[in-house]
């Protein structure tokens, strides 16, 4: 018996993969096609799959042309299947032609010629387009980011920035009109980026869903646990889509220490330690401006975000600790929250003029898992016990300090008109009533 195997994403199935299945079959007496996981997609740069690994396995299955199914998840594979299911033929498609020339060692290797027309990459940019507008202003280089990685994922097309806070020469070059006029702004777009001065957030998130559209916003979304509330009913009533942009969230690596820790390997977590701080001086522009980002709204929703979903919201009381450069306007270049719960604690420490070690730990009864500065963007998390032989080392690969992988989320979830966020609505409400608590100067000790 002549066996044949194949491999591919087969993400919205068409006539074009169908065609290649047949022909792949027809070269052998048994199809073995391998299907990629979520994570090898990513790994391999496809960030906007849109179909879930359990859809894209019962969509080839339909065929009924595969004769076995299995699950691609990591590098190199391809080699040890051959071996293991002995192999007589691998074939992939034209367009590969001469990458898997190594495989030649092992089986024979066909490229097959594509069918034309068709792609899975042209039906994502005609079925999932939308037309994003990204809201500025002084948090310059977060913007140039997110307009980097837009150009990354099919069916983004940036049509426009809205700037109100700088001068407009002092926006990079982005290659696209920037509007004065808010209005005019909102009614060429589908969707909105917003990066803006947290005070402006709340009238152009308000803006923007009234006119049904949808909204991913930086954190803190607002400055009042009421005015978030209000954002997120908002958005129902307009059956449009409402995320934080808190990119940490969508990172592979810090989805799965997440699922560590809380699948009890390391015990019952007592304690979970977040640092954020930067000495960059375009991250705070100028403590008198009344557009500059204080210590807590730029890296305290990053810092509370594993404390509230390792912990949960429910804490009995806070202690904030800040060191204030302008009390009258709560620019503070440091602060520290400490949260205590009933049988734990969180403490989360950031700052734009003052610098630590970038690290987060989350201690438990039998163990703890430490992950190295910059923890917001970790591509790589240690588990560690008192035995140092049990020790694991966990590295996932991180493109666009998952920039991507939020844009892709809400992509998805516009498209799909249900939310696809990997932060729950009440974990928002909480940070935005957190940073109410800061201004109000409530449990609040200053050590300016």
């Amino acid at each position: 018996m002549k066996k044949v195997i194949t491999y591919g994403t087969y993400d919205l199935l068409h006539y074009g993969h169908i065609r290649l299945l047949e022909r792949a079959k027809a070269l052998g007496d048994y199809l073995i096609v391998g299907i990629t996981s979520d994570d090898f997609d990513k790994n391999r740069g496809k960030f906007n799959v849109q179909q879930s690994l359990m859809e894209r396995v019962e969509a080839v299955k339909s065929t009924g042309i595969a004769d076995e199914i299995i699950i691609e998840e990591y590098e190199g594979q391809k080699i040890d299947d051959i071996r293991r299911y002995d192999i007589d033929i691998f074939t992939v498609g034209s367009d590969w032609t001469g990458y898997f020339d190594y495989l030649k060692d092992y089986c024979d290797v066909v490229y097959l010629e594509r069918t034309e027309g068709i792609s899975s990459t042209e039906l994502r940019e005609k079925n999932y387009s939308i037309r994003l507008g990204l809201v500025g202003g002084s948090a310059v280089r977060i913007l140039e980011k997110y307009y980097r990685e837009s150009c990354l994922v099919n069916g983004v097309e940036v049509v426009g920035v809205y700037n109100n806070e700088i001068a407009d020469e002092a926006l990079p070059d982005l290659k696209v009109p920037i509007y004065n006029d808010y209005d005019k702004f909102i009614c060429d777009c589908e969707a909105i980026y917003i990066v803006s001065h947290p005070s402006q957030h709340y009238m152009q998130i308000k803006t923007a869903l009234e006119k049904g559209k949808h909204v991913l916003c930086e954190s803190p979304l607002t400055l009042t646990n009421q005015q978030t509330e209000e954002m997120f009913n908002l958005a129902e009533e307009k059956n449009v889509i409402l995320m934080e942009a808190i990119k940490t969230a969508y990172a592979t690596a810090y989805d799965r220490l997440l699922l560590i820790a809380q699948s009890g390997r390391i015990g019952r977590i007592l304690s979970v330690d977040a640092t954020c701080t930067s000495l960059d001086q375009e991250d705070s522009v100028d403590n008198e401006s009344k557009y500059s980002w204080n210590s807590i709204c730029a890296w305290g929703p990053t810092a509370m975000l594993p404390v509230f979903q390792l912990l949960g919201i429910d804490y009995q009381n806070k202690t904030i600790v800040s060191s204030f450069l302008n009390k009258k306007t709560h620019w503070d270049g440091f602060s520290q929250i400490t949260f205590l719960y009933d049988k734990a604690v969180g403490t989360i420490k950031v700052g734009t003029k003052v610098k630590s070690e970038g690290d987060l730990i989350i201690s438990g009864t039998e163990g703890y898992i430490y992950v190295p500065s910059p923890w917001w963007k970790t591509d790589y998390f240690e588990l560690r016990f008192e035995d140092q032989n049990n020790n694991k080392r966990y590295f996932y690969q991180l493109d666009g300090e998952g920039i991507r992988y939020e844009l892709v989320a809400f992509i998805k979830s516009v498209k799909s008109g249900q939310s696809g966020a990997y932060i729950d609505r009440k974990i928002t409400e909480k940070i935005s009533e957190v940073i109410e608590g800061f201004y109000s100067g409530d449990s609040v000790v200053d050590i300016s």
